[in-house]
């Protein structure tokens, strides 16, 4: 075989080896070839979208299949470009190095994600073209973390919830309970405060119970997949009969939890606090309450960190990345290398509207 190694390599730039909007990615394709070889065409290129797909049973013998896809950005870039008559390039024998500089786009893109039925995606490719042979490829996945978006409705307002229930079942009376929380949006790692006001005129003690659960939506030909993961869940004492109390309650958002994903029309990432009054022999009243969970900022450092936990989905990414050699290899001839396009050349992709209420 001519061609001993073809792939792609990128360096991290934090502990996580997660990128964000704006960065930019520096990396190398590596070609590795035992003989003078001739080369068609090296193109470099990157790649960001989501799909789900699954499959459903409608009835006897009636299967179908739901489908849907959206890309955010597609862009493509001669390394090594024809340079001889014959429409071809010699590189010698031993190990090439092909260094590329990507800055991902600046603008509302959503996060890597990985679930059995949906996904996002970020990725680097090289494919290498010689005459008369298959075209030999290499891809690396890159996590990509979206900036928080500030901007979102009621992010920083205050969240507010009340419920009255009667209690008739073994018992008598009513209870009642008011859910406060400072905000919606909480970075990863943060303190949510919640505070509870419980008014208890029924016969029966209730105790309050907090649950922080993560929703999962897919989209796709006007059909919806929901599921539903808890991620947190605590209890405080319980409040007597004919009594009342003021409970607050601290829940530290997780700081390997995902951020929200709100930015994608096929794929939705939410949370919800939920807080029930559990009363024996009667259905619980409960408030949910949304939660946005922002990425939390991190300085840029090259040590590693371990990979991120599943809570109730799969997590996403390879925080585990080795570090990549640096060891000096051959270069090719400084002609065929060109710079990176410029952000304005990209081939981007407008935003998707988001999908009605549910």
């Amino acid at each position: 075989m001519t061609i001993n190694n073809f792939s792609i390599e990128y360096d991290a730039i934090n502990s996580r080896n997660t990128f964000t909007n704006g960065d930019t990615i520096n990396g190398r394709i590596i070609v590795e070839v035992s003989k003078e070889t001739k080369i068609s065409s090296l193109i470099f290129r990157a790649q960001g979208k989501a799909n789900v797909c699954w499959s459903e049973h409608h009835g006897q013998n009636q299967h179908r299949v739901y489908w849907s896809d959206e890309k955010y950005y597609d862009i493509k870039h001669h390394i090594l470009r024809e340079a001889r008559q014959d429409g071809t390039e010699v590189i010698g024998k031993g190990r090439h190095v092909f260094p590329f500089s990507f800055p991902i786009p600046d603008r509302k893109i959503p996060s890597s994600f990985k679930a059995s039925i949906g996904k996002i995606v970020h990725k680097l490719k090289a494919e290498l073209k010689q005459p008369m042979k298959l075209t030999k490829k290499a891809k690396s996945h890159f996590t990509f973390v979206s900036k928080a978006d500030m901007d979102f409705p009621g992010l920083m307002d205050p969240q507010y919830g009340c419920k009255d229930k009667s209690v008739s079942l073994f018992g008598s009376g009513n209870t009642s309970m008011d859910v406060h929380t400072k905000r919606m949006g909480y970075k990863q790692g943060e303190d949510l405060q919640v505070t509870v006001q419980i008014t208890n005129r029924s016969s029966r003690s209730v105790k309050p119970k907090f649950t922080l659960y993560v929703k999962t939506s897919f989209f796709a030909q006007g059909r919806r997949r929901v599921s539903t993961n808890d991620i947190l869940k605590d209890k405080c004492e319980a409040v007597a009969s004919s009594g009342e109390e003021t409970v607050t309650k601290v829940i530290t958002i997780p700081r390997e939890l995902p951020p929200s994903i709100l930015n994608c029309s096929i794929i939705k990432l939410e949370y919800r606090l939920k807080v029930q009054l559990d009363i024996k022999y009667a259905p619980d009243p409960e408030i949910k309450l949304p939660i946005v969970v922002l990425p939390a900022c991190e300085a840029p450092a090259m040590t590693q960190a371990p990979a991120p936990a599943a809570y109730g989905f799969e997590a996403f990414g390879n925080s585990a990345q080795k570090p990549w050699s640096t060891t000096p290899g051959q270069q090719a001839a400084p002609h065929p290398m060109d710079p990176p396009p410029p952000y304005g050349a990209c081939a981007l992709y407008p935003s998707y509207p988001n999908p009605g209420k549910y």
